[in-house]
């Protein structure tokens, strides 16, 4: 069975680099039956934020991506969180000693030091305490001298093989002795990562390409441990639109940020799902319970994917557009009362109007600010050339327009009065725009506004139409 894990640090920010990993990593799994582990990474305690963790399972629960195992629901691999699992690392570690794979480095912080400033190119580790003799080792374990634990990287290539960019080989020598266990008795990330990743029995690991490079050296530890490799499938970036990877320092948008910016969960993972893989044809939208049939490791990208915003708030208002009528309404009734406060507002009607004219929530209140106060304008919005109208054509319209609103008998609906406005274009011989415009105009006070003319004399009412249309035609006097 395929298992994937989610492993964030928790740093206080999730962007959506990190979200779109978490998304592929549950897709991977869910798309074959198999399970979602999160895992909380919290041994670099210098990055530490306080509250990250909870951000982490508000952003996963908001996404829809339930884990199948983790620290708050717990399960047979535990525990999840790599602190409380602190007394495993150096055991480990001294397995790999024993086993030839790593070894005791007793090397002074002042001499490390001292090795960056000798070296021009800014060099490794020089492997000094690599070759100490088994009584060395002894005495200076014995006298407490401080040490670490670093990997033996042996001499030779290694090859590896990863879904998205196939078989890479290093040269080892390539490749330094890195630190696995810290003097404070702290597993370095690359360590803890493996041994985790085996304990829980991962079988897909699933990562940023930045780690492509790291990845021999995940090998060797785990044919030091003579353990299964797992398959590999690195995630090509996400840059910004000045090709740059994103980061919170150059204030690229957390999925927080977007979301308090008025996108929808779901068309932020419907984008992302996209940035780095293809479902073979043209298609654009899914639901996640979609993206989990048809998502295939074979349609992820090697190129850098561009994320740009302008494409996701197109797709934030196609989701409006498809949204079901109830479920929008109920979305938007607080910002339809913030904005219509008017008695006996019709808001489920409204909701209707603005559904399909929107790209967030909070463009309702500007769409429909001329319900409850018609804002001043002047005779230059009735000049209109596609409608081949101007103001005396729409001043004249007006005039004939108001007794026939005034006389308009019920139903007081939308198609009974558009019926009856074009019988009257028709009987005076005009255009539909030199009738329609004017009156449109007139009820709204707006350049553009959401609906057409007997739309907005269903919304105003009977009443406040014909006063609409007095005060317009008062205006041009």
């Amino acid at each position: 069975m395929i298992r994937t894990r989610f492993a964030p640090s928790p740093t206080g920010y999730m962007h959506i680099g990190n979200l779109r990993s978490a998304l592929y990593e549950y897709l991977i799994a869910k798309n074959k039956g198999g399970s979602f582990v999160l895992r909380i990474e919290d041994t670099d305690t210098q990055r530490f934020v306080e509250g990250s963790v909870d951000i982490i399972y508000n952003t996963l629960k908001v996404a829809g991506l339930k884990h199948d195992e983790g620290p708050d629901i717990g399960g047979p691999f535990g525990p999840y969180v790599q602190s409380e699992r602190r007394h495993l690392y150096m055991d480990y570690a001294k397995e790999l000693v024993e086993k030839g794979g790593a070894y005791y480095c007793f090397c002074t912080k002042e001499r490390l030091e001292s090795l960056h400033k000798d070296d021009e190119e800014g060099g490794g580790y020089d492997n000094h305490c690599r070759n100490l003799t088994k009584d060395e080792i002894d005495k200076n374990l014995a006298d407490g001298i401080p040490f670490v634990i670093r990997q033996m990287i042996p001499t030779g290539k290694t090859t590896f093989t990863d879904v998205v960019f196939g078989d890479i080989t290093v040269e080892n020598d390539t490749l330094d002795d890195q630190v696995l266990m810290k003097s404070d008795g702290y597993p370095t990330y690359n360590f803890a990562n493996v041994i985790d990743d085996h304990l829980m029995e991962i079988t897909h690991v699933v990562r940023g390409a930045e780690y492509l490079a790291s990845t021999p050296k995940y090998n060797l530890l785990y044919t030091a441990f003579d353990w299964e490799i797992p398959t590999y499938v690195h995630l090509t970036l996400i840059v910004n639109q000045d090709g740059a990877k994103l980061s919170k320092r150059r204030g690229d948008a957390s999925f927080e940020d977007l979301l308090a910016q008025g996108y929808l969960p779901e068309a932020i993972i419907n984008y992302i799902a996209l940035l780095g893989w293809s479902p073979g044809d043209n298609r654009e939208f899914f639901t996640l319970k979609e993206l989990e049939e048809s998502f295939d490791i074979k349609g992820l990208s090697k190129s850098p994917s561009a994320f740009d915003p302008a494409k996701l708030t197109w797709m934030n208002g196609e989701y409006f557009k498809k949204m079901e009528p109830l479920v929008f309404y109920e979305m938007a009734l607080p910002y339809l009362k913030e904005a219509v406060k008017t008695a006996n507002a019709d808001y489920k009607m409204l909701a209707e109007v603005v559904r399909t004219r929107i790209t967030f929530l909070s463009d309702i209140k500007e769409l429909l600010d001329f319900i409850d106060i018609l804002p001043e304008y002047s005779t230059e919005l009735y000049i209109h050339k596609k409608m081949k109208t101007d103001e005396e054509i729409s001043l004249e319209s007006l005039k004939k327009a108001l007794p026939f609103v005034e006389n308009l008998a019920e139903p007081w609906e939308n198609d009974s009065i558009y019926a009856k406005i074009i019988a009257l274009v028709e009987e005076l011989g005009i255009k539909n725009g030199q009738m329609l415009w004017p009156i449109r105009t007139a009820l709204s006070g707006k350049p553009t506004s959401p609906c057409g003319a007997s739309e907005l004399m269903v919304i105003l009412g009977k009443e406040e139409s014909i006063n609409r249309i007095k005060k317009a035609i008062e205006l041009f006097s």
